[in-house]
């Protein structure tokens, strides 16, 4: 079985640094559009990933920024990706522990995975990267797609 790092699914397509979205709907329809341009997704990916993320919200509170990992059902990604979005202004997501919660994400990752036990290890390397402060701040600074490929590269994550 191949390592799941994150710098493996990473693809300079669907990395966005510094971006501006209305909302978590307009981030999606940027990448599903991307994804499907790329003949990586199908045609219902956007649908999906709306539908579950209003089902099952990925917003992560952090101690300083907020973080979502949206992802969706393995059969309707035909290439795996994991796109990276750095926000200027926050895009609203709700909490996964309390769906109540709004989260301000500055940070996206959104999870085009189609073996079922990538998604899981792709989550929990996504984790522990997030519990990273100093790497987070350094994604966060990247102030274009190439920099934010090679912090995620440099780190080796």
């Amino acid at each position: 079985m191949t390592e799941t790092t994150l710098s493996s699914y990473v693809k300079e397509p669907l990395v966005f640094a510094q971006e501006n979205f209305k909302s978590q709907d307009e981030l999606f329809e940027q990448v599903a559009q991307k994804a499907l341009d790329l003949g990586w997704v199908r045609e219902d990916f956007l649908e999906r990933i709306k539908k579950r993320e209003a089902t099952f919200p990925t917003g992560i509170q952090l101690m300083n920024l907020g973080a979502a990992i949206p992802h969706t059902d393995a059969e309707c990604v035909l290439e795996e990706f994991v796109a990276v979005v750095t926000l200027q202004e926050p895009t609203v997501f709700y909490s996964m522990e309390d769906n109540t919660q709004q989260v301000k994400a500055q940070i996206v990752f959104v999870l085009g995975l189609n073996q079922p036990h990538a998604q899981l290890e792709m989550l929990q390397s996504l984790m522990g990267l997030l519990q990273n402060e100093s790497v987070l701040a350094e994604l966060l600074l990247a102030t274009n797609e190439n920099e934010l490929v090679s912090v995620i590269k440099k780190n080796q994550l």
